[in-house]
């Protein structure tokens, strides 16, 4: 039984990002499971989509408007990765502005080594509150220093998106 409770606790270490989601939910895709063109250089994660129709990630608020949700394909450069295990990832626009990522369903990541790289999203852009408890979790994952993450004081209403498929070119 203690070898139970030991593996468990392990694999809860293990598969844990620190953002409330020890484990994939059930039915998701694994985070391994990816398509690689040869041909084009792209590889593909989560749903496979295609780069047509994307628009840049600096247009976006102009297309938003004044809403609060929008589905939408978007082409950035990834400035950022979750360092822990590639669960988020922040596009950053030519304007310099960056918005971070998450993926649909926590079912599948993105290479730790992608910084620098163009993805193209597909999905929902949304304006959320993001707590001080997860922007502080998530700049551990960015490998933050310990005065940085101790400056965050106030929750921080930003864009953010959820995509159901990218493509890394």
């Amino acid at each position: 039984m203690k070898k139970i409770v030991l593996l468990s606790a392990v694999a809860f270490t293990l598969f844990s990002c620190g953002n409330g989601s020890a484990t994939k939910p059930e039915g998701t895709t694994s985070d391994t499971t990816q398509t690689k063109d040869t041909s084009t250089q792209e590889t593909y994660y989560g749903a496979k989509i295609t780069a047509d129709s994307a628009i840049a990630f600096s247009d976006l608020k102009a297309a938003m408007g004044d809403k609060k949700e929008f589905a939408v394909k978007l082409t950035g450069e990834v400035e950022a990765v979750c360092q822990k295990k590639g669960c988020w990832m922040n596009i950053k626009g030519a304007n310099g502005e960056s918005m971070r990522v998450t993926f649909k369903d926590y079912a599948f990541f993105m290479p730790m080594d992608c910084s620098g790289k163009t993805a193209i999203v597909d999905g929902v852009a949304k304006i959320e509150v993001t707590s001080i408890a997860d922007l502080k979790e998530f700049a551990k994952d960015d490998n933050q220093t310990k005065e940085e993450i101790a400056a965050i004081k106030e929750p921080k209403s930003e864009l953010v998106f959820e995509a159901s498929g990218v493509i890394l070119k």
